[in-house]
């Protein structure tokens, strides 16, 4: 007790109060060292820093998009070639309509417009009185011949030339034509009718078989009837009655003069001979 009195108590008060007063300090200067690790470990696991890392990547993306859409920009771009509309998708639009006199010789014209003289032209043209009334598309075969050859019994037991028939009727192909001979059954009567067309028959065949007896008949296509005519196996010397199957279509809605090859044969065979019939006013032409 004695050396505590001795001290002197008012120097360590001052020291007690000074060491507190420096590990105060110590505290806060601890804690303010302390805080910016935390942050800085902060900063680098927050999700704000991978965000701002995908929006630099997706930032270089974009101006690459862009340079590929300028390229393609900058190339030249085909044009889309319009196709070509065919017959069919004339046709499949357009409202059937009977063929007639007019729509005959337009095709004949328009054919020989780059290949005849003005005067050959003019030689080429028919008289409305060349033709028989047209199919107005009511009418079977058997129906529309009984309402041109109204006297067809008649004729027909007159007609007596061998390699020669009465009527002519003329169709795109040998399916239509085995077709058109069925129709026939109500109108030729007695009547003998020939086929002729190429499908399995040889030409030579036919010739025997219409120079072998009397055919009032002949139903088949254009470019056998010409050879037949060129090899004298068919005779036009009494012929009187050319039907042309003008109104028929097929499964692609063409006509018979709808398609060139047949066209053609169509067109040369009336100017071998039928053309020159029909002006000596022998043969008169029907559109069925």
């Amino acid at each position: 007790m004695g050396d505590d009195l001795g001290d002197d108590w008012w120097k360590h008060d001052d020291a007690v109060e000074a060491e507190e007063e420096s590990e105060q300090e110590k505290e806060p200067a601890e804690k303010a060292k302390t805080k910016p690790e935390k942050r800085k470990m902060v900063t680098e696991k927050s999700p704000k820093a991978k965000k701002k890392k995908n929006n630099d990547q997706k930032e270089c993306i974009i101006p690459q998009e862009k340079e590929v859409d300028d390229q393609q920009s900058t190339k030249p771009q085909k044009k889309r070639k319009r196709k070509k509309k065919t017959i069919t998708d004339v046709l499949a639009t357009s409202e059937p309509k009977p063929g007639g006199a007019a729509d005959l010789q337009d095709l004949i014209t328009r054919y020989y417009s780059d290949k005849r003289s003005v005067i050959e032209l003019e030689e080429l043209k028919l008289q409305n009185s060349c033709f028989l009334s047209s199919n107005d598309l009511t009418h079977t075969l058997s129906s529309y011949l009984k309402q041109v050859c109204p006297k067809w019994a008649k004729i027909q037991k007159q007609h007596s030339e061998k390699s020669s028939v009465v009527i002519l009727i003329v169709c795109s192909s040998a399916l239509r034509s085995i077709e058109l001979i069925k129709q026939l059954t109500a109108f030729k009567g007695d009547a003998k009718a020939v086929k002729l067309f190429a499908k399995h028959i040889k030409i030579e065949e036919q010739v025997k078989l219409l120079q072998k007896g009397v055919k009032h008949i002949g139903v088949g296509t254009p470019a056998r009837i010409r050879a037949l005519i060129d090899k004298e196996g068919l005779s036009l010397q009494a012929l009187r009655y050319l039907v042309v199957d003008w109104n028929w279509r097929d499964q692609k809605l063409r006509r018979m003069v709808d398609i060139p090859e047949i066209k053609l044969d169509f067109l040369k065979l009336l100017e071998n001979g039928v053309l020159a019939a029909c002006k000596e006013d022998r043969v008169k032409i029907g559109l069925f």
